[in-house]
């Protein structure tokens, strides 16, 4: 392998003393993964070419955040052009929208995009109103099928997703299958539509045609203005709790796993969005173990490694049972105790035990009720205040 070879990003980190953001030249060495960074302002080297083994080649894409030596940095643009030729191309995002007939099948349908080798980059569970629906369905506004579509996308919870790959748009299309799911149980019948598809209205999912088409409708889910997009569908009551899958489950795509065993287990998954924290709120998110727990640091460093999956969870009384259901936080002792739990099955280590849940009953719908503009959820593992909580990560969920 070519160990000289490099690949240069633009790339952005808030300094949290100086309360300023400040621009860096990342440079990749794939070779032997190793990273340097120049500072762009002062014209200077800020880290030598280091060895790095937390970074691959599949992180670097514009608008990821990485960690660098605990400092988050966001990727904002190619810096050269040969960065821009060998990674632009490869790259290329599309929108994978599950249709209300199959969010319950949400966990498989996101095995197959694993399995395919996409990179989940944005979720969100969300309800449409019919003003939305038609802006999205706007290539069929001449189709006299038109009013079915609206009704049967404004039905119910949809989930939109963000995916990347290589060639994402066809990988996609043809990973979903014809339009017509009888269709496509003929002539694709291991396709997303021929498996969990009823018609051509039912029929699953949906993948837009090109790669403009996939950049609007994005742009209708996941707004790049800065507003809210379609509304989420967190429900705000006494029989719901939460649950965070953590950066490493995510990364190594057990999200799917997850979201299957947890719907197998009885539980209704009612909410669900992907979201990214930086280091400053995960150690106020966890401020009651500092000085307490050993793996204070290990566990900050573990929740904003990456994007982690937040999930309302409906069950009578489901604070409780969720919680037993993810086991001991330790997987060693779940895998000899309680050998079905989440934590048991997904759980590595301590640190990476695969979900973050609420411990107490009276916290999950007080951290709820007090949740940025009432939109989601209980994100507490012990009795940490609900109002607090919520503040540190009113930045991040459901926006």
């Amino acid at each position: 392998m070519n160990h000289s070879e490099r690949f240069v990003f633009i790339a952005e980190w808030f300094d949290p003393n100086a309360s300023l953001f400040r621009r860096y030249e990342l440079l990749f060495y794939p070779g032997d993964g190793s990273v340097e960074m120049h500072d762009v302002k002062n014209h200077r080297t800020f880290l030598k070419r280091t060895k790095y083994e937390d970074l691959h080649l599949e992180d670097l894409f514009i608008g990821n955040k990485v960690n660098i030596f605990s400092r988050q940095l966001v990727l904002l643009d190619y810096g050269d052009q040969y960065t821009a030729r060998q990674l632009g191309s490869k790259k290329e995002k599309t929108l994978a929208l599950i249709k209300p007939d199959a969010v319950s099948k949400a966990g498989e349908i996101i095995e197959i995009i694993n399995k395919a080798g996409f990179t989940l980059t944005k979720l969100k569970m969300m309800t449409l109103s019919r003003k939305e629906a038609t802006d999205f369905h706007i290539d069929h506004q001449s189709r006299p099928f038109l009013n079915e579509l609206i009704q049967f996308i404004t039905s119910g919870p949809i989930i939109a997703m963000e995916i990347l790959r290589d060639d994402a748009v066809c990988e996609w299309k043809r990973l979903l299958g014809p339009a017509n799911s009888g269709l496509a149980r003929t002539d694709a019948p291991e396709s997303i539509r021929a498996l969990f598809g009823t018609d051509g209205i039912k029929n699953a999912a949906h993948g837009p045609d090109s790669f403009a088409c996939a950049a609007r409708e994005m742009e209708l889910f996941f707004p790049s203005s800065g507003v809210c997009g379609p509304a989420n569908t967190a429900k705000f009551t006494n029989c719901t709790t939460c649950c965070i899958v953590k950066p490493h489950a995510v990364s190594e795509g057990l999200l799917g796993k997850i979201l299957m065993t947890i719907r197998d287990a009885g539980f209704e998954i009612s909410a669900m969005q992907m979201f990214n924290m930086d280091r400053i709120n995960v150690e106020e998110f966890y401020e009651v173990y500092k000085g307490v727990v050993s793996e204070y640091n290990e566990m900050v460093t573990e929740m904003y490694s990456g994007p982690c999956v937040a999930m309302e969870i409906q069950q009578t009384n489901p604070t409780m049972t969720f919680r037993e259901f993810c086991g001991p936080a330790d997987p060693e002792i779940a895998r000899h105790l309680r050998p079905g739990t989440l934590r048991a099955i997904f759980g590595k280590t301590k640190i990476q035990n695969a979900v973050h849940c609420t411990d107490l009953p009276e916290d999950g719908l007080l951290e709820e009720l007090n949740g940025i503009k009432r939109q989601m959820m209980n994100l507490s593992d012990y009795s940490m205040n609900g109002r607090r909580l919520i503040a540190i990560l009113n930045t991040y969920l459901f926006q």
